[in-house]
């Protein structure tokens, strides 16, 4: 159930609420190279994570989850878990995002 609600303030960055797709790539793409590598989507998307883990172990356990209650969840697993979704997003499979491809849902 964590995880679940993890992946949902993951997907709606409080921050990131921007009207237009522009906004999103502009704010992601740190380089200024116009579109989104994976790096970049991870340091962008990773913001809850960050201020869920407040004791900076690069885990979140249960007290630091909603609720209270879930089984831990790794850096690296939430990594991985963004991993898969920028790769489905990434419909033309060369390694970025444009605003088209960030625009869209995972396949």
């Amino acid at each position: 159930m964590a995880a679940a609600v993890l992946s949902v303030a993951i997907a709606l960055p409080a921050a990131a609420q921007m009207a237009a797709t522009a906004d999103y790539l502009e704010r992601m793409d740190t380089d200024g190279d116009g579109r989104v590598s994976l790096g970049e989507y991870q340091d962008w998307m990773s913001y809850a994570f960050d201020a869920m883990d407040a004791d900076g172990d690069g885990t979140l356990g249960p007290a630091e989850q909603p609720g209270s209650r879930g089984r831990p969840i790794t850096r690296a697993a939430h990594q991985a878990r963004l991993t898969d979704r920028f790769n489905r997003q990434d419909l033309n499979r060369d390694g970025f995002l444009d605003a088209r491809e960030l625009a869209a849902p995972p396949q």
